[in-house]
């Protein structure tokens, strides 16, 4: 077995996104990511003042989403956004780029509009992941992407909100992680449910996964490092 549990608990980005969650599911799931020690929680953008209560002393990261979920706000809000997010204790952003300006192939705006959050993000020591919504968009797009994030210093690339018509694919990961340099991370949002699937992408080069269904996979990664030590 070549990874421990902490290695695969610090893949997940727990996810608590989903419109209907009420205040007292958000805490829930905040209190859950912290027991099972995920690298972070994705909180809606309300709650993340108490998302950060939460997690204080814990290695686990408050996170909330910019421009979520389609990306059409304007760069300022998203600016904005992410300013407010900085202050109420959010240490990784979340921005959906311009979908619309994507397909448009309008790459100086979409460029200005990633730098425009990656700067502010980064001027308050907090990192970017920036989501394309690959399911929207052809290779040519995906891989522009990964160019302009490249050029802009975004930390990560991520293939999805988890909201459009599809989520991570195998082929689109492959895809981001040689067509980003190495010091950009990639992220899968939206399928990765069991933990042979988060294993499956890990050997590809993911360093993170969206996950709602993180104690179950975090179970079983326990059940099976105790297995293995039986042996």
């Amino acid at each position: 077995m070549d990874y421990t549990y902490l290695d695969i608990a610090k893949m997940i980005d727990h996810s608590l996104l989903n419109p209907g969650l009420t205040d007292e599911e958000l805490e829930g799931g905040c209190r859950l990511a912290r027991r099972y020690d995920a690298a972070s929680v994705c909180v809606k953008p309300y709650f993340l003042k108490r998302c950060a209560d939460l997690l204080a002393g814990s290695t686990v990261a408050p996170s909330t989403v910019i421009g979520f979920p389609h990306g059409g706000n304007t760069t300022a809000v998203k600016v904005v956004e992410a300013e407010a997010a900085l202050r109420d204790g959010g240490t990784e952003l979340d921005m959906v780029v311009n979908i619309g300006k994507v397909l448009s192939q309008d790459w100086d705006y979409v460029r200005e509009d990633i730098r425009g959050v990656v700067n502010v993000t980064h001027a308050g020591g907090a990192i970017v992941k920036v989501i394309f919504e690959n399911c929207y968009l052809q290779d040519l797009h995906k891989i522009k992407l990964c160019e302009l994030c490249a050029e802009v210093g975004a930390d990560f690339v991520k293939t999805s909100t988890g909201y459009g018509t599809g989520g991570a694919t195998i082929a689109d990961l492959i895809l981001m992680r040689k067509h980003s340099p190495p010091h950009i991370r990639v992220k899968a949002a939206g399928g990765i449910r069991t933990l042979d699937a988060l294993l499956e992408v890990r050997e590809i080069g993911v360093s993170r996964s969206g996950a709602t269904r993180t104690a179950e996979m975090l179970n079983e990664c326990r059940q099976r490092i105790e297995a293995s030590a039986l042996v």
